[in-house]
């Protein structure tokens, strides 16, 4: 197996299975994110077993979220789905109250065919609560698209901002200037979207401030209740690569317009988001060239543990293009990047700068694997014996039994790496196992023999 030495970045298909977590895990962050939520998740009992393992909550803590668990009667119709799910809707109503309740469809809802859309608006006026249906099912490439599909339900529940009145309508002189007033107000708007803990938000909320550049709101916003105004005239741009259905339905059904950039991971992501965003409002931006060396500065100590070194990702949460960018610009070699799914519409401007990354760091362009078999995969990890392999929980244990080190991928779903002052996060992950090592060397301890 040699490594690639073309000019432009590689793609190849090749056709493995997903090796992923379930998309419904992404109940476990967006009920935190979304405070005034509840998430239903309809599905079996293999689906409660999930839930409870994977977020690891018992029952006496009282989450936001429950499942409506399907049993025989459901699947055969001797059940009605209407009355059980009313029947489950107003126990939440009468206990918790939330200003919003999602229904999280799974893979058995798709294949009984349940129609939630249909009885959604019927339960929603029955008893008073918006419900929002989102199929987050295993149907997905990765568990991250989870989110996507959330998101992408909820961008339709978000209000309209007002539009121009034709002159027909210019009846009341007084309506009609304040009207004007409101729609100078969401004017070339920013809305951007994706789910990050309050503080990362803060934080990139406070770095377009600097720019001069408002924003107006996110999606999703702490609270239902505070969903931003979408239309004609908003701009939108995204801090996740797995968002493109999202993407794709704020540009088609809500009229808004994309910024395209590379996202904000890393000192030099966060510093192109920040100039896309910048230039679409024709703003100069000021002050970056500082922000960003003032970062690496700060990052040496970790840069000069992964300098030179190698790294394979076998593809798991579609952070991977935005990740090897990163590396790359940090000093490593990127021999691979699977990943489950790619958009290149959506991911065009971040594959774009890892393209001159590796120009301008003089390394070889990555082969970039999509819907990679594992199979295959672990053949040139055998071959190329990288440094680091970064990879999904279940391939991590016979890498490491193979003398091969590995990372889990899913650490840096739930890590806070975005912005220029989470960089360091990154680092401190990528660098953990290349540390243990150093550790193990330095008493004697030496690896399996590879």
């Amino acid at each position: 197996m040699s490594i690639s030495t073309n000019d432009t970045l590689v793609f190849e298909c090749e056709t493995g299975n997903y090796h992923t977590f379930c998309p419904i895990s992404c109940v476990s962050w967006l009920y935190q994110k979304i405070e005034d939520s509840f998430f239903l998740v309809i599905g079996t009992k293999t689906c409660g077993y999930f839930l409870q393992n994977a977020l690891g909550v018992m029952i006496f803590a009282e989450p936001r979220y429950a499942m409506a668990e399907l049993e025989e009667g459901d699947i055969s119709a001797q059940l009605s789905d209407y009355k059980e799910l009313k029947r489950l809707c107003l126990q939440i109503k009468q206990d918790r109250n939330p200003s919003v309740i999602v229904w999280i469809g799974t893979c058995t809802t798709e294949i009984i065919k349940m129609d939630l859309e249909g009885m959604a608006p019927r339960l929603e006026a029955d008893i008073g609560i918006p419900i929002v249906v989102a199929r987050a099912n295993g149907l997905d490439y990765a568990f991250t698209q989870g989110e996507d599909t959330v998101l992408a339900a909820m961008a339709q529940r978000c209000p309209q901002i007002p539009t121009v009145p034709s002159s027909s309508q210019k009846t009341n002189n007084l309506d009609f200037s304040n009207q004007k007033e409101n729609i100078k107000k969401t004017e070339k708007s920013l809305v951007l979207f994706g789910s990050l803990p309050s503080t990362v938000t803060t934080q990139l909320t406070l770095e377009l401030k600097r720019q001069g550049i408002e924003v107006a709101g996110w999606l999703p916003s702490g609270r239902y209740t505070d969903l931003p105004a979408l239309g004609e005239g908003v701009h939108v741009c995204g801090v996740h690569p797995f968002l493109s259905r999202t993407a794709t339905t704020l540009m088609r059904r809500r009229k808004c317009r994309l910024i395209g950039a590379p996202f904000p991971i890393g000192p030099d992501g966060t510093r192109a988001w920040i100039e896309k965003i910048c230039a679409a409002f024709d703003v100069e931006p000021q002050g970056l060239d500082e922000r960003e060396t003032k970062i690496w500065e700060g990052l040496e100590d970790y840069l000069k543990l992964v300098r030179g070194k190698s790294v394979f990702f076998m593809g798991d949460n579609l952070l991977e293009i935005s990740l090897a960018r990163f590396l790359t610009r940090c000093g490593m070699i990127v021999y691979e990047v699977g990943i489950p799914y790619m958009d290149k519409r959506f991911q065009a401007a971040e594959l774009l700068l890892l393209e001159q990354t590796c120009q301008q760091m003089n390394v070889p362009m990555p082969r970039i694997v999509e819907k990679p078999d594992n199979y295959y995969q672990i053949q040139r990890i055998r071959e190329l014996q990288p440094d680091l392999a970064i990879t999904g929980m279940a391939h991590a244990n016979p890498l490491e039994a193979r003398g091969i080190t590995t990372k889990w991928s899913v650490e840096f779903t739930f890590a806070q790496i975005h912005g220029f002052s989470n960089s360091r996060e990154i680092l401190e992950l990528v660098t953990r196992p290349l540390r243990r090592n150093q550790t193990l060397d330095s008493l004697g301890w030496t690896k399996l023999v590879k």
